[in-house]
C-alpha cells in the first residue's frame, strides 16, 4: 500500500474542516484561514499542505474526487460492457463522488477555478477523461488516445453545468450523458477522416529525422 504523503494528508484534514463553510464563505483566504485553526494546522503546515493557498485546496478537491471515482469503478464488473458504457459509468461515478459536495462545486466554478472553467485547469479536465478512459480499459497509445481525451474534456463541462442546474430522475441524467457521449462519437469519427492522415504524416516525418 502506497503511503499517503504528508501534504496530502494536511489537505484531506484541512478539507475535513473548510468544506462545511464553502456554502456560507465559499473558497476564500478567509475560509480557509478559519478552517485551518479550527483544525489546529499551524503556518508551517499550512506551507506545506497549500502553497498556493485556496487553489491547492480546490484541487486537492477535485483529486479526491477522481480518487472515490476509480475505487467505485474498481468495485464494479464492467467487463460485459461496451466502451461507451464503461466511459458512462465512470462520469456517474465521479458525479456520484461530487454529490454530497454540490454547493463547493458550485462555488469553485464561480470563482473559475473549476476545471471545465479556468483556462489554467484544463490539465484537470484532461486528467479526470484520462483516468476515466484508462478505466475504461482503453490502452491506445496513437492519435486515438489524444482524440478520445480531448472529447470527453469536452464533453465533461456541459455534463456537469446539467447536474448542476437540473432536478432530474437517474434515467434523465443516463440519458444525457449517452446523448453527449454519441455527440462525442460522431464528432470523433469525422475528425479522425481529416486528423489521421496528417498525424500518420507527422510520425513518418518523426522517423525519418530521427534516422
Amino acid at each position: 500500500m502506497t503511503a499517503t504523503r504528508p501534504s496530502i494528508r494536511l489537505q484531506d484534514k484541512w478539507l475535513e474542516y473548510l468544506l462545511p463553510l464553502i456554502k456560507d464563505e465559499g473558497w476564500t483566504e478567509r475560509a480557509a484561514t478559519q478552517s485551518a485553526r479550527e483544525a489546529g494546522i499551524g503556518s508551517e503546515e499550512k506551507a506545506l499542505a497549500a502553497p498556493d493557498g485556496v487553489k491547492d485546496l480546490i484541487e486537492r478537491f477535485f483529486d479526491r474526487a477522481e480518487e472515490d471515482m476509480l475505487a467505485a469503478l474498481e468495485a464494479e464488473d464492467l467487463r460485459e460492457l461496451r466502451t461507451h458504457e464503461k466511459v458512462a459509468a465512470g462520469i456517474k461515478a465521479w458525479l456520484y463522488a461530487l454529490e454530497p459536495h454540490r454547493e463547493a462545486v458550485k462555488k469553485a466554478s464561480a470563482r473559475g477555478f473549476a476545471p471545465w472553467n479556468a483556462p489554467a485547469a484544463a490539465r484537470r479536465t484532461w486528467k479526470t477523461a484520462d483516468a476515466i478512459w484508462l478505466a475504461a480499459g482503453d490502452t491506445a497509445e496513437d492519435y486515438n488516445r489524444e482524440t478520445k481525451r480531448a472529447l470527453l474534456s469536452a464533453t465533461l463541462p456541459t455534463t456537469v453545468l446539467y447536474w448542476l442546474d437540473n432536478d432530474y430522475e437517474e434515467d434523465e441524467l443516463d440519458a444525457f450523458i449517452e446523448s453527449r457521449l454519441k455527440g462525442a462519437m460522431k464528432l470523433g469519427q469525422w475528425g479522425s477522416k481529416f486528423a489521421r492522415p496528417g498525424l500518420e504524416f507527422l510520425d513518418r516525418l518523426r522517423g525519418r529525422t530521427s534516422s
